[in-house]
């Protein structure tokens, strides 16, 4: 039997799941989580084969959302396969998950044959991709950003003004808003928080 965690903070997509997973003979649901950190407790309380795992979930400190979690998840258990199942198809998060380890990555629109299988695939130590995203994310190439404007540009994600994020950063305002200046120029975009988008996106932030 393969065995199964699902992390999803929507109940009903959780149980659809579920319900699906069980209809199998091979497979085994072994929990739900609704967050990053319930994600990551459920998998060292139950030790799946494979964890369904949403990005944009409720976080803490430490699991932000379901890439972070996926990140602690293979650093206890480096013999977990994670396959990132999320509704928001980015580039950016797949450049992300893959990181962070993950065998899989397919949005929620993915036929139930197709996700099946894919269980069955990154359990044989395959990796499945939807094609689509990975051809996108191989198209958009390295971050143009430079190491300062990336820190920048991160701690502006946070919706700091211009002196706090001096602060943080151990800067002048003069000089954060110089970084984030290029950044948005760079980006193409019309204010910071559209950088913020981009970046986000692309998987370059």
């Amino acid at each position: 039997m393969i065995r199964v965690l699902i992390a999803d903070d929507q109940a009903i997509i959780a149980e659809a799941l579920a319900a699906l997973l069980r209809t199998e003979s091979d497979l085994e649901v072994v929990g739900v989580a609704g967050s990053a950190p319930e994600a990551v407790r459920r998998a060292a309380e139950v030790d799946p084969d494979v964890v369904l795992m949403d990005v944009q979930m409720p976080g803490a400190a430490d699991y932000k959302d379901g890439i972070d979690a996926t990140t602690a998840i293979l650093a206890a258990d480096p013999a977990a396969r994670v396959i990132v199942l999320t509704t928001f198809g980015r580039p950016g998060y797949l450049r992300r998950a893959m990181e962070a380890g993950a065998a899989g990555f397919l949005v929620k629109d993915t036929s139930a044959d197709r996700l099946v299988d894919a269980i069955r695939r990154v359990t044989a130590g395959l990796r499945v991709v939807d094609p689509t995203l990975a051809a996108a994310s191989l198209s958009i190439g390295p971050s143009p950003l430079t190491e300062r404007e990336t820190e920048i540009l991160a701690a502006a994600a946070g919706g700091g003004s211009s002196a706090a994020i001096a602060a943080a950063t151990f800067l002048s305002e003069g000089t954060v808003r110089n970084h984030l200046s290029a950044a948005i120029g760079k980006l193409g975009a019309a204010s910071r928080a559209e950088a913020v988008r981009i970046a986000t996106d692309n998987g370059w932030l």
